[in-house]
């Protein structure tokens, strides 16, 4: 029975019955930062595929099982991860990494010429990684559509005309920043400032005081965080304490800032992947994520899940050669039909970018992150 079938019925993966040892596992890999908050929905959705698969039988009644390395957000350690990965002769693919720095420096490791590994992102935004090679993918938007989707949120849902910018002066914060003043400049607004930051240097609120200050009397009625959750919250913090009353927006890297209490009521993110997502699929995913981790998924869970189905696909229909498991994907909405999963449809360019993903802007209600209307 097909990979496909997962999207109809129960949503559960249709596979061969009768489970067999310990020796005749599949492994993937799965590699992000799992000891911090941005990686515990990536940890549970994949964990949640694996389940499902093996309880259904597993891939032609071989089990699968996670070999779960923490990246810890780092640079370096994500390469250490990546080598490890690649050379345990029994890992068929890789789910990972999370942050677009550490799937950048990964991808070196996986796109090795000799030893190449199937390395899927789930949540790596970054246009860099576009040329990171051929062994790479990733099932999520880029930074050149959240910042349009974000710009547009603002400037014709919202009405608002001068917007401020506060951004990570890295990588990501930097492409955000770009596309999202592009676009908003683009729609008639009016950026009243664009101003860096380093996210290791903000130990207090006040840290960023005199931008927020300058923004505030330059009449901005929107404040863009390109960053991270943590130092989101800080920015918030220190913009409500100035007396800030204006819409606070930000990107998916944002995410966690709904689990701030109530000063995060009101603000948006936009996400590929909403809990709210109104498709059967979406609905059936979220409930059953619900029940086993008492808890709402974000869109790297959701989109963690569909990797590890997508490789599962692959497994089934071509075996464990990796060559043959990346030239599948690569083949996903091109020679085959699109995948689709609980998050979208899912079809490769060339570059091993998703094409046509959905952007949604959510905004943060008593602790969750539901659709902007």
């Amino acid at each position: 029975m097909s990979i496909r079938r997962i999207l109809a019925g129960s949503l559960l993966i249709g596979l061969s019955a009768c489970g067999t040892g310990q020796g005749d596992e599949i492994v993937i890999g799965l590699a992000g930062p799992i000891s911090q908050a941005n990686g515990r929905s990536f940890k549970f959705g994949a964990e949640l595929a694996i389940e499902e698969i093996n309880n259904k039988g597993g891939i032609k009644g071989r089990r699968l099982r996670l070999e779960i390395k923490d990246d810890e957000a780092n640079r370096e350690k994500a390469i250490q991860v990546a080598a490890e990965l690649r050379d345990d002769p029994r890992v068929v693919a890789v789910v990972g990494h999370v942050g677009s720095a550490m799937s950048i420096e990964a991808a070196r490791i996986y796109n090795d010429p000799a030893r190449g590994i199937l390395q899927i992102s789930p949540a790596s935004s970054s246009p860099e990684l576009s040329e990171a090679g051929e062994w790479t993918f990733r099932v999520c938007p880029t930074d050149l559509q959240h910042g349009p989707a974000l710009a547009n949120w603002t400037r014709t849902k919202l009405g608002l005309e001068r917007a401020a910018v506060l951004y990570a002066n890295d990588e990501y914060g930097r492409n955000l920043l770009e596309s999202y003043v592009n676009a908003f400049e683009g729609a008639g607004g009016t950026i009243v400032g664009r101003d860096p930051f380093i996210p290791a240097l903000m130990e207090e609120d006040k840290a960023l005081d005199p931008y927020l200050e300058r923004a505030i009397r330059y009449g901005a009625d929107a404040i863009v965080v390109a960053g991270q959750a943590p130092e989101a919250l800080k920015i918030l913090r220190a913009a409500r304490r100035l007396g800030f009353k204006g819409a606070f927006l930000g990107a998916d890297g944002i995410t966690n800032l709904k689990d701030e209490g109530e000063i995060a009521n009101g603000v948006y993110i936009t996400s590929a992947f909403l809990p709210d997502r109104d498709t059967p699929a979406a609905r059936a995913f979220v409930e059953r994520y619900r029940q086993r981790y008492d808890e709402l998924p974000d869109h790297r869970g959701a989109m963690a899940y569909d990797a590890v189905l997508l490789i599962a696909q692959a497994l089934e229909e071509v075996g464990q050669d990796r060559r043959a498991l990346r030239a599948y994907v690569a083949s996903i909405g091109n020679e085959r039909p699109p995948f689709e999963g609980v998050s979208g449809t899912i079809r490769f360019d060339h570059n091993g970018d998703v094409v046509e993903k959905d952007v949604a802007v959510g905004v943060v209600r008593d602790g969750a992150l539901r659709t902007a209307r």
